[in-house]
């Protein structure tokens, strides 16, 4: 297994840990050390993939694995922000933070899984779809709004720090929503013709259940 394999692994491996220091509630600051290892689990994303490119490094198990490690990541994180209000509701109270939140965190979940669906059809057609620009920014958006709200939960007792770090946390959600739309319709229109593109020799028709 190459270094960006191992790389992706270790992000693989901080989910389990970022959830659970989040809920370690008996663990002083434990959104903010929850950040901290967020931030490093993120990084690695973007260090496995230059280290493959500029190597030559690149292997199928990592284009299995990258993907991966970034939407569960991200989706670990969303979900478990949405259970713990507190932590959205630090720079404005009402209900319509948690219901903005659990929209912004519904289109993004939805546009990965249609796009990971697209990557397949394309797949099996023996076509090879890259990430759009639009895309890598929203990942960064969406990395951003994550950091902050986490960091703004209990930043050191800081109640006005904290206001802000998730004010502009939650303005970051919303510009990753709007990006997540574009760059998923982008992606599918510029792609589009892999609709029309005949299915791989030999696939066979998948059972529904």
């Amino acid at each position: 297994m190459n270094l960006p394999n191992k790389i992706t692994l270790v992000r693989i491996f901080l989910i389990p840990v970022f959830v659970a220091v989040f809920f370690l509630s008996a663990v002083p600051y434990h959104y903010f050390i929850a950040a901290v290892i967020f931030v490093a689990a993120a990084c690695t994303d973007f260090l496995d993939g230059h280290i493959a490119r500029k190597y030559n490094l690149v292997t199928n198990l990592g284009k299995f694995l990258d993907p991966i490690a970034d939407k569960v990541l991200v989706s670990s994180a969303l979900i478990c922000l949405l259970v713990r209000p507190q932590v959205l509701t630090v720079a404005w109270q009402g209900d319509w933070v948690m219901i903005a939140c659990a929209v912004c965190t519904a289109v993004i979940l939805a546009r990965e899984l249609i796009v990971s669906g697209f990557r397949m059809v394309a797949a099996s057609a023996g076509l090879v779809l890259a990430a759009d620009k639009v895309g890598k920014v929203k990942t960064t958006f969406q990395d951003i709004a994550i950091a902050l709200l986490l960091a703004g939960a209990d930043f050191f007792g800081s109640a006005r720090v904290s206001e802000v770090l998730c004010a502009v946390g939650l303005v970051c959600l919303a510009a990753a929503t709007v990006l997540t739309i574009w760059s998923g319709t982008g992606y599918i229109v510029k792609n589009r013709h892999v609709l029309r593109a005949p299915a791989g020799d030999g696939q066979q028709k998948e059972n529904k259940e």
